[in-house]
Formats: structure tokens, C-alpha cells, sequence
């Protein structure tokens, strides 16, 4: 079983669960339509939404024991495109999640880790949000494999509360 420790410096100390593998992540293997619903602002007590799509591609890389997703979406009628690059740690079983994306540029510093059990990944990581520290919740339910999901939630008080911010709803194209 996944197991989070969290201190009051917001360090998680995550432990895979007993079934976690380099395979965890072949249900999201092709090409996906998105259907996004992301807080229009976050941790202000918003319930706004903005609800758009987008396309997910993923591809696995190193023998299997990481992938790669390339995210195409719009905002304001700019083109975005996203990367996660997941690694697979064989001797820990935890799985690392880079983010890159076109408007910063650079590979984020911050990545989450975690494992997938019984279907569901939970991935943390620490992360500056506003100037403000925060705890980074990815969440991947692949229960339907044909219509998994992805969301993220953000933590100010080192894990206690979480607000959920972003929910993709995919559907496989091929």
C-alpha cells in the first residue's frame, strides 16, 4: 500500500505500494481527446470553471520504464503544449513526474512521485504557488481504462485540506 508520511516542512515521504510497476501507466498508452474542467483561480475559494479540450498523446520510452505525454490544448486562442516525462525507479517502485510546458520552458523543478493501487495513482510533490508553499496532488484513476482520469489538487496546510483545481476527463482516439 502507497504510503505519505507528511511533516509540518510539507516533506512527504512516499512509499510505492506493493504492486506498483512499469506498467502502470500502459493503459494511457495512444491517443486521447481531453475534456478539461480547471478552477479558473486557485486556492481563493473560487468555484469558477473553465471547461475546454484538448488532445493527449503518450508514447512509452526506455525499455518501458518511462513515458512520454505530449498535451496539445488552446487558451485564449494561443496554442499550449505540454510534456510530462515519467520516469519508473525499479529499486524504490516509485514512478517521477517531470512537467514542461510552453510557457515556461524550462523542466519543473518540482515533480510529484507516488505509485499507482488498485487502479488509482497518487503522485506528490512540493511546489510555490503565489510565493506560497504548497503540497501538489496528481491523481490518475484508471478504473475505466477506456475513460481514465486525471486531476491535481493543491495543499497549503501540508496535506490536511486539499482543493481539487483540474479534472481531465479522457476519451481514446487511438
Amino acid at each position: 500500500m502507497e504510503q505519505t508520511n507528511l511533516t509540518a516542512s510539507t516533506t512527504a515521504i512516499i512509499i510505492a505500494s506493493a504492486s506498483s510497476s512499469e506498467h502502470d501507466f500502459d493503459f494511457l498508452e495512444g491517443k486521447w481527446k481531453v475534456q478539461n474542467h480547471k478552477l479558473k483561480a486557485r486556492l481563493v475559494n473560487s468555484n469558477e470553471w473553465d471547461e475546454f479540450e484538448s488532445e493527449l498523446h503518450m508514447r512509452k520510452a526506455l525499455a518501458g520504464y518511462g513515458n512520454v505525454e505530449n498535451y496539445y490544448a488552446s487558451f485564449g486562442g494561443t496554442a499550449f503544449e505540454g510534456m510530462a516525462i515519467r520516469l519508473f525507479n525499479r529499486q524504490t517502485k516509485l514512478w517521477t513526474i517531470y512537467w514542461i510546458d510552453s510557457t515556461g520552458g524550462t523542466m519543473d523543478e518540482h515533480p510529484v512521485t507516488g505509485s499507482f493501487e488498485n487502479c488509482l495513482g497518487k503522485f506528490y510533490g512540493n511546489d510555490i504557488f503565489n510565493d506560497r508553499p504548497i503540497m501538489v496532488l496528481y491523481q490518475w484513476d484508471a478504473t475505466n481504462p477506456q475513460r481514465p482520469i486525471w486531476s491535481q489538487a493543491f495543499s497549503q496546510d501540508q496535506g490536511k485540506t486539499w482543493e481539487w483545481n483540474w479534472k481531465m476527463e479522457l476519451t481514446r482516439i487511438s
